[in-house]
């Protein structure tokens, strides 16, 4: 409600300054010229008989009016009236108690009621009257007899003699032939375990190599002056590659004797043929350890 009136206010402060405003425009030509039917009164007056001068109309000049304004200094003036009263009516609403007064209300809901009535007090009611109880006639008191009432005789109990149990005869039970029975059970089979076949011996001169070992005389042992020569005892299988390895006569030093184990290992060897077909064989190989001199 309250914007609803500053909004119906605001143009009549805005366009009131105007109206105020000195009316600056220049006066038509007919303000300053005396106009035709003017003229003709003249002339009539002229041709009429001579009056006193106390009766002679002066004629009446018009000046224009002049407040010293141009038109674009009064257009300038009047916008710089309307900003001022706009930027005060925006500055009143940023008051705070404008601002919240602005804000619409919720709506209160009214409702009409009928008057409540005061209770009535409610009227006792009457209690019903109760019925008259007639007198009844006393009965005469009995007086009680004492009756001796007889004691039953109690009979002797008489003796219970029970019936003696006949033995019963144990029937003759038949002895079961008991006869243990053994169930045989047949002996597992042996399994059979299949042993490859023993490796042929063959000479020393007999084993020819396919890749021969490196021989490597450890750092330390050249240092030391240790050498010598490593006799092994070797195993290889029918496809030329070596199954075992063990030493059967030692150089005298035992970091020599696990050089040979080490080196024989990356030699492979060519199988050996009998007849034709590969046989695993068993020989001798020697690696000699000896410093460069």
């Amino acid at each position: 409600m309250f914007i609803d009136d500053l909004r119906s206010a605001l143009p009549l402060l805005l366009v009131k300054p105007l109206l105020a405003l000195p009316d600056t425009t220049p006066l038509a030509a007919c303000d300053l010229v005396p106009t035709q039917a003017t003229g003709e009164r003249r002339r009539a007056a002229a041709q009429a008989p001579a009056v006193s001068p106390r009766a002679k109309v002066q004629p009446l000049h018009l000046t224009p009016r002049h407040d010293g304004l141009d038109p674009v200094a009064r257009r300038s003036l009047a916008i710089v009236v309307v900003l001022l009263h706009a930027l005060a009516g925006w500055a009143l609403l940023q008051v705070r108690e404008v601002r919240e007064a602005v804000v619409e209300a919720a709506p209160i809901m009214v409702s009409l009621l009928a008057p409540v009535r005061p209770n009535e007090p409610v009227k006792p009611q009457p209690a019903p009257p109760q019925p008259l109880l007639k007198p009844q006639p006393s009965q005469p008191v009995v007086r009680p007899t004492n009756l001796l009432a007889a004691a039953p005789q109690l009979s002797q109990p008489t003796d219970f003699v029970a019936a003696r149990a006949e033995p019963i005869e144990a029937l003759p039970v038949p002895a079961s032939s008991s006869v243990p029975t053994t169930l045989s059970t047949p002996p597992a089979p042996a399994a059979t375990s299949v042993e490859p076949p023993a490796a042929k011996k063959i000479a020393p001169n007999a084993l020819r190599y396919l890749i021969e070992p490196r021989v490597n005389v450890p750092l330390l042992s050249r240092r030391l002056g240790e050498s010598g020569m490593v006799h092994l005892r070797i195993v290889v299988d029918a496809k030329g590659n070596l199954k075992e390895a063990s030493v059967k006569k030692s150089s005298g030093f035992e970091r020599l004797d696990k050089q040979a184990l080490e080196d024989i290992r990356s030699a492979r060897f060519v199988a050996h043929m009998e007849n034709g077909q590969a046989l695993q064989v068993e020989s001798i190989a020697v690696l000699s350890y000896e410093l460069e001199r």
